[in-house]
């Protein structure tokens, strides 16, 4: 049995597809499992969890059309299992898994524009359940694909090395106040599909981060990849002098070192937030039109802050760019949710520390 799992869309995604890995590491042991991922920081993170044999990157949107099915009849007939990760719902996806070949493809069935996205190329279907959090899916849909009847619900896999420790342990030694509570914030996620209106506003950020650090003195760190460099800069400028670190870290996993340390993070639904939950870290999360019962922080301490409106959620997982119907005020869910509210609810996960 040789299985190829292709985890091509983002990192948070990626890493919760990582406990149903470790689900078939368990119950298949010896088999050979490799992964196909599109994005670097998930190479960095399935490489560290010595659950695939190989991680192969290759970048599709990058490399063109040519390049790319190149690449995809490379790996055709090698695999006797695929499975794609949910979400996926991607005609380009599920027309990458078919030309692979596997004998069985694995991918869940979607409620939304599944036919329209090809899903009917695999053959090994489970049906999307709105209530379940994408972990569960993701196991679940292993379970289907080797007729397991049971299967652990484990924790997401990130294991951190020496490196990223050290990385970590010297950022903290050299830029902060040792015993001083540490906050981590994400202001970023991602923005293709309008995902941008996802975001708290950078000024609501800048002025949460102000309040901390004046009222209690705590240590802030701002959070992202190199592509958001400019929204931390925008965020340190409106703040002011000396109330946010941006750690210079060089991958991934030396951010997921950073934030292990912190005693809460508090970010948008991003990949940062699956990433904090992996560290087993407290997040404060901020959702606006998202299911939270998809992707709400998985097996650690949290809380979502969320103006619950009566038109949310409105994303779903499909092809369809995000959008609001409501006539008043845009991405009010997210827009409308303050700065006190977030400041309140963050004191709180705080003193219950102290408790």
């Amino acid at each position: 049995m040789k299985i190829l799992i292709l985890a091509l869309s983002g990192i948070g995604d990626a890493l919760m597809f990582t406990p149903a890995a470790k689900v078939i590491r368990e119950k298949l042991p010896g088999v050979q499992m490799d992964a196909v991922v599109m994005f670097p920081g998930v190479k960095n993170i399935y490489d560290r969890t010595g659950l695939f044999d190989s991680v192969i990157h290759f970048d599709f949107m990058a490399e063109g059309a040519a390049k790319s099915l190149k690449f995809v009849v490379s790996l055709r007939g090698k695999y006797t299992h695929s499975i794609s990760v949910y979400p996926s719902n991607r005609k380009e996806y599920n027309g990458i898994q078919w030309l692979i070949g596997a004998r069985k493809r694995g991918q869940v069935a979607y409620l939304r524009s599944d036919g329209s996205n090809l899903g009917w190329l695999n053959n090994v279907r489970i049906t999307e359940d709105d209530s379940l959090h994408n972990v569960v899916e993701n196991v679940n849909l292993v379970k289907s694909m080797f007729g397991l009847d049971e299967a652990p619900l484990h924790p997401l896999q990130f294991p951190l090395n020496n490196d990223d420790n050290g990385f970590a342990d010297a950022f903290i030694k050299n830029h902060l106040k040792g015993g001083v509570t540490r906050i981590g914030f994400h202001p970023g996620c991602a923005t293709f599909k309008n995902h941008i209106n996802r975001r708290w506003e950078p000024e609501k950020f800048a002025a949460l981060g102000k309040i901390l650090k004046e009222k209690h003195g705590f240590e802030l760190m701002l959070f992202g990849g190199p592509e958001e460099k400019n929204l931390r800069e925008n965020i340190m400028a409106i703040a002011g002098e000396g109330v946010f670190h941006e750690p210079a870290s060089k991958s991934l996993s030396q951010s997921a070192a950073l934030i292990k340390r912190c005693d809460l993070f508090i970010t948008n639904d991003s990949s940062l937030m699956h990433v904090s939950s992996a560290m087993g870290v407290k997040v404060l999360a901020l959702i606006g039109p998202t299911n939270t019962a998809y992707i709400h922080p998985w097996t650690t301490e949290h809380k979502i802050v969320s103006l619950e409106l009566e038109c949310a959620p409105c994303f779903f997982y499909s092809p369809k760019p995000l959008e609001c119907s409501r006539a008043d005020v845009k991405y009010k869910c997210i827009k409308e949710l303050s700065v006190e509210r977030v400041y309140t609810e963050a004191i709180k996960m705080l003193d219950r520390q102290k408790m």
